[in-house]
């Protein structure tokens, strides 16, 4: 019997609205509204709002919660200071990525962690295959998912519009900070962090008050965007997807995210992370760009002189650049910037030039 989708607090006024729902990560989701290229030049130029629900809320707590991330995540955890967050990826014994993930550090014993919402349940069945293995005492995971709602405020006129908004002014919040506050008088937890490549906030409140939230925001500006818009985004701000450009059988070091990765503790794959940091990997991560809108698409394959040597990973048509792009793995002796590759479009080869990540980096405003 298949187990229907979940849905969001805000599913009924996504459909009010006439989004176009699609399933994904085991979600109904909006994947677009007014249409994808308008609601990626709201996020661009001024302010877009998504509903990013679907994504986990887990609590991790407890006098060894710190021992115990550090152990399952590739980052600095005693390290983070409270009030503040950090991206990181939770990875296996050989090394491949489980999830990737940004963890707020709430007070010195108690963490909000965000896994993907297709590898919510994985993650949780992971720590708590850790925690009853080298914490048993002392760490408990609360997911809390399904009662709270996520929305994210994306985009150059953010923190401006939060700042009308909010009891406490965001605009002085740092990136990767945290803070509570209260967004027109409901209590909120407001993140400096998004998934696009521009300025703006994540914003946790109890689920009940989704709505309100949501028509609080669209009525002073912000544009109501869809998981169509996000990708295209995150694609331009070479930003990775799980499923995409990392998976279980890939390593953060063959995708280019050794920064996120700490060599100097011991943590679930750190060996065969440090092995790769300090030998080098056979496959590299890249960027491509092509001129024209037919953009490669994911497992198109990506060929050195008619010879494959990868494929592509993600890609689209990029509005705010006016060209085609794509991420992809090739050997990493075809990886450098600048190098001419081509990839097989349906049976077309096409040429495509090997671009440094990201494409798209935001203009200091």
């Amino acid at each position: 019997m298949t187990t229907p989708n979940l849905r969001t607090p805000l599913y009924s006024t996504h459909v009010s609205l006439g989004a176009r729902i699609v399933p994904f990560g085991g979600w109904d989701m909006p994947v677009q509204y007014s249409g994808i290229l308008g609601e990626v030049a709201a996020v661009r130029t001024a302010t877009g709002l998504f509903d990013v629900s679907h994504m986990g809320r887990l609590y991790i707590s407890g006098p060894r919660a710190t021992e115990f991330l550090d152990w399952v995540l590739t980052g600095s955890v005693d390290s983070l200071r409270v009030g503040r967050a950090r991206y990181c990826m939770i990875c296996n014994e050989k090394g491949g990525v489980i999830d990737d993930t940004i963890f707020y550090r709430l007070a010195d014993d108690r963490y909000l962690l965000i896994p993907n919402a297709g590898n919510r349940a994985t993650v949780v069945a992971w720590f708590q295959r850790w925690i009853d293995e080298k914490c048993p005492t002392g760490c408990e995971i609360e997911d809390r998912t399904e009662a709270t709602a996520l929305l994210a405020l994306q985009g150059p006129a953010a923190a401006e519009a939060m700042d009308r908004l909010c009891s406490e002014p965001p605009s002085s919040m740092r990136p990767f900070s945290w803070q509570q506050n209260q967004l027109q008088g409901t209590p909120v937890l407001l993140g400096r962090t998004g998934y696009t490549g521009e300025d703006g906030f994540e914003i946790v409140a109890d689920a009940d008050q989704a709505e309100s939230l949501w028509q609080t925001l669209t009525e002073h500006g912000a544009t109501p965007c869809g998981l169509g818009a996000r990708d295209v985004l995150r694609l331009e701000a070479g930003l990775p997807l799980h499923g995409h450009e990392i998976d279980e059988n890939t390593t953060p070091i063959e995708a280019g995210l050794e920064r996120f990765v700490r060599f100097d503790k011991e943590y679930v794959g750190s060996e065969v992370l440090r092995s790769q940091h300090e030998i080098g990997v056979a496959r590299k991560l890249i960027g491509l760009k092509m001129p024209g809108r037919s953009a490669p698409r994911a497992e198109y394959a990506i060929l050195d002189q008619g010879q494959p040597v990868g494929r592509v990973t993600s890609g689209s048509y990029s509005p705010s650049l006016d060209t085609s792009i794509a991420m992809g793995y090739v050997d990493a002796n075809c990886a450098e910037a600048g190098n001419m590759l081509e990839v097989d479009i349906r049976g077309r080869t096409s040429p495509v030039e090997v671009t440094p990540l990201p494409f798209y980096t935001r203009p200091r405003r």
